[in-house]
C-alpha cells in the first residue's frame, strides 16, 4: 500500500496559496471599501461645489439688480440736475435780456476780480 503522503513542500505549497487567496480577498475589500469612501467623498465634494455655484450666482444676481438701481438713481439724478442747470441758465438768459447793462457791469465786475485773483 503505498499511501501518498503530502510532503513538506506540497504543504508549504497549499499554505503560500492559501495565504495568496487570503491577501487577494483582503486586497479586494480594501479596494472596495477605498473605492466607496471615494465616491462618498466625490458626492460631498460635487453637492458642496453645486451649493457654492447656487450661493456665487444669487450673489451676483443681487449685486446685478443694486447695479441697475443705483444705475436708474443716477439717471433720475442726472435728469433733475440737467433739468435745473437748463432752469438757471434760462434765468440768467431772462435777466440778461431784461437788464443788459447791469449784467455787462457784473461781467466785467467778476472778470477784473478773477484776474485779480489769479495774477497773484
Amino acid at each position: 500500500m503505498n499511501k501518498q503522503e503530502p510532503t513538506t513542500e506540497s504543504l508549504a505549497s497549499t499554505r503560500i496559496d492559501e495565504s495568496a487567496e487570503r491577501i487577494k480577498q483582503a486586497t479586494s475589500s480594501a479596494v472596495a471599501s477605498t473605492k466607496d469612501a471615494v465616491d462618498r467623498a466625490a458626492d460631498h465634494v460635487e453637492e458642496g461645489l453645486h451649493n457654492a455655484t447656487d450661493k456665487a450666482a444669487q450673489a451676483a444676481n443681487r449685486a446685478s439688480e443694486k447695479a441697475a438701481d443705483i444705475s436708474e438713481r443716477g439717471r433720475e439724478v442726472y435728469d433733475e440736475t440737467m433739468d435745473r442747470a437748463d432752469a438757471w441758465l434760462e434765468q440768467a438768459r431772462d435777466y440778461v435780456r431784461e437788464k443788459p447793462v447791469q449784467s455787462v457791469a457784473i461781467a466785467l465786475g467778476a472778470g477784473w476780480l478773477l484776474g485779480r485773483i489769479l495774477r497773484r
